[in-house]
């Protein structure tokens, strides 16, 4: 018999099962909305993986808890989250009103080797640092090592007859345990919000806050996926394909019976294959991309030369979709997304603009349209980027070490610009080896060819990233038509007929325009609202885009409670 955890939600009694997400739990029960915002709409979960703020819930009468953050460990009692409802008062002995404490001095630690990011690259680099010589740790936000590509299994396969993990999940629990046997200190539930110069963190690990005060550290957070702002992106059942792809893999729960997949890249082909094995009916895929012809001939080539492996897990994922008749529908985008009854209607649009006949009716969409660098720790510790007009984003500065700007302070992965899990893995040994070598350690002839073969991989996998982007090249970059009343900015609830008055009043910087109308200002704290309000702002007012014309980094650079800031804050 299969062992499940009875938890109460709003009332009602919801079986979990042991490890996975209470999002997870949620969805698998039919649930979609989460909260209610200032407004009274409806949210769910979005981004799947802590950005987004978006499933916030009340768990046993802590408010703010992110489900998607949240593993189900022992029976809890859930409300869904609304706006402004009233806390209760708390003293230093947690009850009583009018008592304060003053704040302890945080806890302070001085690894030779901080790594901040347990991905496929953090991990890596962990490793072959510790193997060098080095003492090594590691911080990441999650309950479980792997990062957004080697997501773990949370849940357990004999016991709860779920699918077992793949060759995907193998080669995540293989690295993170030869990081463990080798050494290196990895620590789970670190929620790093500050960084500052030179190269000083501070975090907070299960409610404690943490300084962390490092020799050299690299950084490695990874990306999240862009927004994409048509009207109904808000909705309850619109997520985005990590999100999705996070529920089916690390928890193996589909995020609805009947699924429509919309972006760009071949994330999107992923995701539509795995939801298909775990019975999912996916109604269409939709590229923004054309359907490659014998223009990319040449693409396709250079991919299958340096990374024939990639381009076989590909091809496999297409002909899962073909054999269960799924549309690849190209050149096209997702224009507006209504309720439905209790479902999702979705309009579809043509990149040049001509609209679709027909709608589709599904239960959640998912929207994979790219992805931005987490690139605000390296940012807030000074370091340089470039404008990358290609990808549109900020390129963290590097060597071909990953030294940034900044002494002691590397980076790498999708953080300093997107180039994919397996490049990050590769890229990992080169950075890891790089450091230790800078912290005195002496690398053996072993490591040292180690150190060069993974110097070769990332070439060829920096050259397949290429092949990949042109392969999926778009000319569409953002939504053509803005609406009026859709949300630009999904925290605070501005609308892009709000920024479109603010324009017109003469405000020309992001930072006046944040001041006038909270645009970014809310807990994602600007992360799909601020590329977004950059690029309209640049090309209104004839500028370019580069690492001045956004947002400036901001600490916390994450929401953190004020009891965490003060010193008292809950390990539960």
């Amino acid at each position: 018999m299969t062992h499940t955890i009875p938890i109460q939600f709003d009332g009602e009694t919801l079986h979990a099962r042991p490890g996975e997400t209470l999002a997870a739990t949620l969805i698998a029960h039919g649930v979609q909305q989460f909260r209610t915002t200032v407004s009274g709409q409806p949210r769910g979960v979005f981004c799947g993986m802590g950005v987004c703020q978006d499933c916030l819930v009340e768990i046993d009468g802590v408010a703010n808890r992110r489900a998607c953050m949240t593993k189900i460990e022992k029976p809890i009692t859930v409300q869904r989250g609304a706006h402004a409802r009233p806390l209760p008062p708390v003293t230093a002995s947690g009850s009583g009103s009018g008592s304060y404490v003053a704040a302890p001095e945080p806890e302070v630690r001085e690894p030779e080797l901080l790594v901040i990011g347990a991905g496929p690259g953090g991990l890596s680099a962990a490793l072959f640092a510790q193997r060098a010589g080095a003492k090594v740790t590691v911080l990441d936000e999650r309950s479980q090592a792997g990062g957004q590509y080697y997501k773990q299994l949370g849940v357990s396969v004999p016991e709860q007859g779920v699918a077992p993990p793949d060759a995907q999940h193998r080669r995540g629990a293989a690295l993170i345990e030869a990081a463990r046997k080798a050494g290196v200190e990895i620590i789970h539930d670190a929620l790093v919000w500050g960084a500052f110069e030179p190269k000083e963190f501070i975090a907070t690990v299960r409610g404690r806050s943490i300084r962390f005060r490092p020799a050299a550290c690299i950084v490695a957070t990874g990306a999240y996926e862009r927004g994409w702002q048509v009207p109904g992106w808000t909705l309850p059942g619109v997520m985005t394909t990590g999100a999705a792809q996070t529920l089916w893999r690390t928890s193996r729960r589909l995020p609805a019976k009947r699924v429509l997949i919309a972006g760009n890249g071949p994330l999107n082909l992923q995701l539509a294959a795995e939801l298909l094995s775990g019975g999912a009916n996916v109604a269409a895929v939709v590229e923004a991309a054309p359907r490659p012809g014998l223009a990319a001939l040449g693409s396709l080539v250079t991919m299958s030369l340096a990374a024939p492996g990639l381009v076989a897990e590909g091809i496999g994922y297409s002909r899962m979709t073909k054999r269960n008749g799924v549309r690849i529908i190209n050149d096209t985008v997702i224009e507006a997304i209504e309720k439905n009854g209790s479902g999702l209607s979705v309009t579809l649009a043509h990149v040049s603009g001509e609209k679709h006949a027909k709608r589709i009716d599904v239960d959640v969409v998912c929207l994979g349209y790219g992805f931005e660098p987490a690139n605000e720790l390296l940012r807030a510790l000074g370091c340089t980027h470039d404008f990358d007009t290609h990808r549109r984003q900020l390129a963290t500065r590097r060597d071909d070490t990953g030294l940034t700007s900044v002494a002691g302070v590397y980076a790498l992965g999708d953080c300093t610009g997107l180039g994919g899990a397996k490049a990050a893995l590769a890229e990992g040994s080169v950075v890891g080896a790089a450091v230790a070598a800078s912290l005195g350690h002496t690398l053996g002839g072993s490591l040292t060819g180690e150190r060069d073969r993974a110097a070769a991989e990332l070439a060829k996998q920096r050259r397949f990233q290429q092949a990949l982007w042109a392969v999926y090249a778009s000319p569409l970059n953002a939504p053509k038509e803005r609406c009026g009343d859709t949300v630009i900015c999904r925290c605070e609830e501005v609308t892009f007929g709000e920024l479109d008055a603010a324009l017109d009043e003469g405000l020309s910087t992001v930072g006046a325009i944040k001041r006038r109308t909270r645009i970014g200002m809310g807990r994602c704290q600007g992360r799909y609202c601020a590329p977004v309000l950059d690029e309209i702002v640049c090309e209104r007012f004839g500028r370019s885009r580069d690492e001045m014309s956004g947002f400036a980094p901001r600490v916390p650079v994450k929401p953190v409670s004020i009891a965490e800031l003060a010193g008292h804050g809950s390990d539960s």
